[in-house]
């Protein structure tokens, strides 16, 4: 437990010590017990709602975003002149950043929650794809060669072969894409938000309300936290036969 609990503590350590050493105007950044403080006023208001607008948009843009992903990634990594082909393609738009297709994703989807389901859509895609890919071409041969040899079929070398393998690199892809999709959450709220903690940061910085936008990044990174060690913890569940066999 204390293991868990000294990063943190060094953190705040830390804070205090950035703010107490005079290399940076007080001001500038408040202290932890000042962001505590305003998290505790604000959860008798509007965070809640802004946490939960929030974390709808990623889930509905990483779920559709990774749903695509899987079998895009899986025919690429199977398939390697397909992925020769569609490599370059791929990474050029992975390269892209979000925040820089927003004045199209208003032309094309208004400035409702289409736009910013599509913001996150494009995020979580793309980053599924790669690590899906990846690891579907690191899967050997061989195990298809000794189904084979067993006398299966097409169709159970898949169910019983293809998908266990592939179900580790289905819940990395969901990882990253999460990871990248909180990333890519103030960007997407930059279209009009009236809600989430994109728009709360966003509206905060407005009037230079340092207290409230320290609340909406930890509140992003803590999310995002508790989201990817529930992943970790299924993983490991489903995964553990990879264990037991090794």
């Amino acid at each position: 437990m204390l293991w868990l609990l000294a990063p943190w503590v060094l953190i705040v350590a830390v804070w205090y010590g950035i703010r107490a050493s005079g290399f940076v105007e007080p001001a500038l950044v408040p202290a932890p017990h000042q962001v505590l403080r305003k998290f505790v006023e604000l959860s008798q208001g509007r965070l809640w709602i802004d946490v939960w607008m929030s974390t709808q948009r990623v889930f509905i843009g990483v779920a559709l975003g990774v749903l695509l992903a899987v079998p895009v990634g899986f025919c690429l990594g199977w398939y390697r002149g397909l992925r020769r082909f569609m490599d370059p393609v791929i990474n050029f738009f992975r390269a892209l950043p979000p925040i820089a297709l927003i004045p199209l994703v208003i032309v094309y989807f208004g400035i409702g929650e289409a736009a910013k389901t599509a913001i996150l859509f494009y995020a979580s895609f793309f980053a599924g794809v790669i690590v899906m890919y990846e690891g579907i071409a690191q899967i050997s041969p061989l195990f298809v060669k000794v189904a084979r040899t067993l006398g299966a079929n097409d169709i159970e070398i898949f169910g019983k072969v293809i998908v266990p393998l592939t179900v580790p690199h289905i819940l990395t892809a969901v990882r990253v894409a999460l990871g990248v999709a909180w990333a890519t959450l103030v960007a997407s709220e930059l279209i009009a938000a009236q809600q989430g903690l994109g728009a709360l940061i966003q509206n905060a910085s407005s009037f230079f309300q340092l207290d409230i936008i320290y609340v909406g990044i930890i509140c992003i990174g803590f999310i995002a936290l508790v989201m990817d060690l529930l992943l970790r913890l299924a993983t490991r569940r489903l995964v553990a036969w990879q264990d037991r066999i090794a």
